[in-house]
């Protein structure tokens, strides 16, 4: 595998009075499928489909 999918961004919460929910659960989805390897997993099912010359992880583009 060469781009591993724990890229994604950490998650950092700022007060300042606005509403910020708009992405939260998206972030809570994907924080959950890395923390149970469940991103791993799906790169490793999906690689016999991947071709040589690919750039992205058929795993990480799925769960984007």
């Amino acid at each position: 595998m060469k781009h591993p999918i724990g890229s994604y961004p950490r998650v950092r919460v700022q007060d300042d009075g606005r509403q910020v929910v708009s992405q939260a659960g998206s972030v809570l989805l994907v924080e959950a499928v890395r923390k149970t390897g469940l991103d791993q997993a799906i790169s490793q099912a999906l690689a016999p489909w991947r071709k040589p010359r690919a750039v992205h992880d058929p795993g990480k583009a799925l769960l984007d």
